[in-house]
């Protein structure tokens, strides 16, 4: 680790310690480095729309919107290769959260997001975007128990299958 030094005014470092005991950090340096990593990642997300990213988006509807929830779905459909994952939980009797996991293309995310959060009944909409490295593909084996005895597993060469790493750029 590289060791660094910065000199800033006395009231800026009282309402910096205020604002690290706030958020629970046990040193300056562990909210520097957070801060910094926050601050290069907007501006590498700003200049670098070709690369890939993974993402949050989540978003609060009213489920009584008409044919919302199914618009909704076939979104996610109709991008079944970006979408990973989605949660959803009922908020009350009339509003629903739902939170997807996403990767891709940067622009191709934030585009299907924008889409998504526009619809009509979608409120309260929040992508949070992580860009990444594509690492080489590896193929890895995992095991799966025999139908007949779940105790004994298959030998790694017959359930292998090939996964993408992810990397995170800071």
């Amino acid at each position: 680790m590289e060791r660094i030094t910065i000199s800033i005014d006395e009231a800026l470092a009282h309402e910096f310690d205020q604002l690290i005991a706030k958020q629970g950090y046990k040193n300056r340096s562990e909210a520097v480095r957070d801060l910094l990593r926050s601050h290069l990642e907007e501006q590498h997300q700003a200049s670098d729309q070709l690369g890939h990213c993974v993402a949050n988006l989540s978003y609060v509807y009213n489920h009584h919107e008409r044919d919302l929830a199914e618009r909704l779905t076939a979104l996610q459909h109709d991008q079944h290769d970006l979408t990973l994952a989605t949660l959803h939980a009922h908020l009350d009797h009339d509003n629903c959260i739902e939170s997807v996991l996403l990767r891709g293309n940067t622009a191709v995310v934030r585009d299907f997001a924008n889409t998504l959060m526009a619809e009509r009944g979608v409120r309260h909409g929040q992508l949070n975007v992580v860009s990444v490295e594509i690492g080489d593909s590896h193929n890895h084996a995992h095991q799966h128990p025999q139908p007949d005895d779940p105790v004994h597993m298959l030998s790694p060469d017959q359930s292998g299958h090939a996964h993408i790493h992810l990397k995170p750029k800071n």
